[in-house]
């Protein structure tokens, strides 16, 4: 992705985010400028990779494949003595175009939650025990209390304020609904690690390789510079 498109991502974020009066942390808002006066009373932001985030699953058609998003509050698996937190919170920006490939996590549960906008459709699968797709057994699903089976393959129609609880091997996929308008997720989760918890099928990436065409707005979270 190009530097110019990352940095009018964020700022189509922040807007959405100004228009639903979703205040963020510090830490959101400072400059490349300020990260770098920012010693280790910030390690927890950096260690953890919170704030800004962007994804083209290494495609590079971001507006096709990818979304925007901010991690808001993490713990960390390799570090649980420094970092205690069993969940994590994120926000994630969806437009309409835009879709975000099927997976599964091996250990996080997450709710996705609608919290504004246009409507999402969430694609469900079980897993088989090779971890490949099932795409004939019922899926059971969770929606804010109410228990549904689902044939193999539905789509879960999320209007804001609706949300689905996704379990450690349910495949998922998600996008917008055609002409329904950018979207607004929140995720509530264990602990998130894109490292090691995330099985594309089919494999793709997960961060962007970025073209330097002009200076950043924001770091994104692979991007703090280490403490003095």
């Amino acid at each position: 992705m190009k530097r110019s498109e990352i940095n009018a991502a964020l700022r189509e974020m922040e807007a959405m985010l100004r228009e639903y009066r979703f205040a963020l942390p510090d830490f959101c808002h400072f400059t490349p400028e300020e990260w770098n006066g920012k010693g280790h009373e910030y390690d927890e932001v950096r260690d953890n990779a919170l704030g800004w985030d962007i994804t083209d699953y290494g495609l590079g058609r971001f507006d096709e494949v990818g979304f925007s998003l901010i991690t808001l509050r993490n713990g960390n698996h390799a570090m649980p003595e420094r970092y205690p937190k069993t969940y994590a919170e994120k926000l994630l920006y969806i437009k309409d175009g835009q879709y975000s490939p099927m997976h599964f996590h091996w250990s996080k549960m997450e709710d996705i939650i609608n919290r504004g906008g246009g409507n999402v459709l969430i694609r469900v699968y079980n897993a088989l025990p090779d971890e490949e797709i099932d795409r004939e057994s019922p899926v059971t699903v969770h929606l804010d209390g109410c228990e549904r089976i689902v044939p193999a393959g539905t789509q879960v129609r999320l209007t804001p304020g609706q949300s689905i609880s996704i379990t450690p091997y349910l495949y998922h996929d998600f996008e917008v609904e055609k002409r329904s308008g950018p979207v607004l997720l929140g995720e509530v989760s264990q602990c998130n690690d894109d490292a090691h918890d995330n099985r594309f099928n089919p494999p793709v990436g997960r961060f962007p390789a970025i073209e330097e065409d002009e200076l950043p707005y924001r770091l994104l979270c692979t991007e703090y510079p280490a403490a003095e």
